[in-house]
């Protein structure tokens, strides 16, 4: 039942620059696998356009078509993939209680300097750390009123050699490189253990934030043209006698196919067969035949009711965005849900920061959290924007141009 490791994961570049790439996995199930593969592949930037996956609950063969970057870094995200597969092992000692412990968190650590502020200078930092494949848990970013600028990144590092110190100064020499002659200290140190329950902890946030983000379930009307606003979710369950048929059609966006596994994931729904494609450019149509992890279909009407409008909110609208007044201040929200692992959504601090650059719009403070609101946990990224001339002229653009980065529209 074994293949050999290299075969795991194999990545086809295509003959002819227009077409995708092909990368193919094959190796022992479990559920949440797509999840956590398209995960990766949306943290690596890559689009994907067309996808196959099947499995028979043991051993499963998934096929991404995916968009690339002349700046992705193949070898690297193979391994990662391969890093994401259960043990080949695994295939044939089934769910032994090894596979389903948790493993350790990952150790925090501080990330703490001080540099001189410029514009675009949050989006840089947190560039390399993303380069590095250094997660940022938490952020605190504040601005002094003689133009310095204090960061605490509390991060966690994907390559488990942060206590090195080769990988400590390579960190900095990262850093000194974007920040030149503006970084005036940097320092990396294992997180105080108060400090790391508090950057792992979740919170409750102020019921006037709660108010504005979460006031609406769909928001659609708020959004207007930013919303992907045409999705369909139906369930059949007369096509198979074992498997739940789901089918949704919608606007295509950065992250869509991630959306949809993390929410069968929280779901504890296994696929057995899927198929992902896009038509035109935006338009998705996705087909996926399921079940219950006591291998059957979903019959009772209210898991199905449940399910389908979870996908639908999903899909809808993946990540809240709303720019407020805070006194004579304007603040950006973000709000993303957090996957019942424990994991969040790569990327968006990057593309916040990134989008604000495009923007030409100042960071004067920075935080992100994880704050509980009704049954859910969600990460919310706050940033309080320097004003500057025509701020409220720009507060929609700001809005508009935030949830576009996000979504991958142009």
């Amino acid at each position: 039942m074994g293949i050999p490791y290299d075969d795991v994961v194999l990545v086809k570049q295509p003959e002819k620059v227009e077409d995708p790439s092909v990368i193919t996995v094959n190796c022992p199930d479990k559920t949440g696998l797509g999840c956590d593969l398209c995960r990766i592949l949306l943290f690596f930037g890559l689009s994907i356009v067309k996808g196959d996956v099947s499995t028979d609950g043991k051993w499963c063969y998934i096929v991404f078509w995916v968009v690339g970057k002349s700046t992705t870094r193949w070898s690297l995200l193979k391994k990662r993939l391969v890093e994401a597969c259960p043990s080949l092992a695994s295939g044939i000692y089934f769910y032994r209680s090894e596979l389903l412990q948790q493993p350790k968190p990952p150790e925090v650590y501080l990330l703490k300097f001080c540099c001189y502020d410029r514009r675009g200078l949050l989006h840089d930092v947190t560039k390399v750390l993303c380069e590095l494949e250094l997660t940022i848990k938490r952020v605190k970013v504040s601005t002094t009123p003689d133009g310095r600028v204090m960061d605490l990144f509390f991060i966690t590092d994907t390559r488990e050699l942060l206590h090195t110190k080769k990988r400590q100064e390579d960190t900095y020499e990262h850093l000194k490189a974007v920040l030149e002659d503006s970084m005036i200290s940097c320092e990396i140190e294992l997180a105080r253990p108060e400090i790391t329950t508090f950057s792992q902890g979740s919170s409750l946030l102020p019921l006037a934030i709660t108010k504005e983000m979460f006031s609406l379930v769909v928001p659609v009307e708020h959004c207007g043209s930013s919303t992907s606003n045409n999705v369909s979710v139906t369930v059949d369950n007369s096509l198979s006698p074992s498997h739940t048929l789901i089918q949704i059609l919608c606007q295509d966006h950065k992250g869509l196919l991630y959306d949809i596994m993390r929410t069968l994931k929280d779901y504890n729904i296994q696929i057995s067969y899927g198929r992902f494609s896009t038509k035109q450019g935006r338009n998705c149509e996705v087909d996926l035949f399921i079940m219950q992890a006591d291998g059957k279909k979903i019959v009772d009407p209210k898991k199905h009711n449940a399910l389908c409008s979870r996908l639908t909110s999903e899909l809808l609208l993946p990540l809240k965005v709303c720019v407020v007044s805070r006194g004579p201040d304007t603040e950006l929200l973000v709000a993303n849900p957090v996957e019942k692992s424990g994991k969040g959504r790569p990327l968006v601090f990057h593309d916040i920061t990134l989008a604000l650059k495009l923007l030409n719009s100042c960071i004067f403070l920075a935080e992100i959290g994880r704050h509980v609101i009704g049954d859910r946990e969600w990460e919310i990224y706050r940033v309080l924007l320097d004003e500057g001339d025509g701020m409220m002229v720009l507060r929609n653009e700001i809005e508009e141009g935030v949830r576009k980065m996000l979504m991958g529209w142009d």
